[in-house]
């Protein structure tokens, strides 16, 4: 499985536009650490995520400072209670809820949100998802 970072990302879309898959985790979360063993290793999603999408991931709690879309990105609260990165609070929020875990985005070329997901998928539910 090929896993971008946003620089990464960044780069590809300017070389080739392409569909993208955001798996936002965090080392303590339990579904997100299911899906990686689980789902993420399943041949099927491996190549369909690796034919038709640009796959990022990303731990929701990094203090690294990211570069993506002309801006700066950084993870205001990293000396707080829930840590979250300035870009999963941006692109994996929902309305009138706290932020949850895992959430998964999917863009489309122009890097438009087409669907978001907050809860674990199994490898069927993923696929279906991923081949619409």
């Amino acid at each position: 499985m090929t896993w971008l970072n946003f620089e990464q990302l960044q780069d590809s879309l300017m070389l080739s536009p392409k569909k993208v898959f955001i798996d936002f985790y965090a080392d303590w979360c339990g579904p997100c650490i299911r899906m990686q063993k689980e789902v993420f290793t399943d041949p099927k999603i491996i190549q369909k995520l690796n034919k038709d999408y640009y796959a990022v991931k990303m731990n929701v709690e990094t203090t690294d400072t990211i570069y993506f879309g002309e801006q700066l990105f950084v993870n205001e609260r990293a000396n707080r209670r829930n840590p979250i990165h300035q870009i999963p609070m941006l692109m994996a929020r929902q309305k009138n809820r706290a932020f949850s875990l895992p959430a998964l985005v999917l863009l489309d070329e122009n890097f438009k949100a087409t669907a978001r997901y907050f809860q674990y998928l199994n490898v069927e539910q993923l696929y279906r998802i991923l081949s619409k």
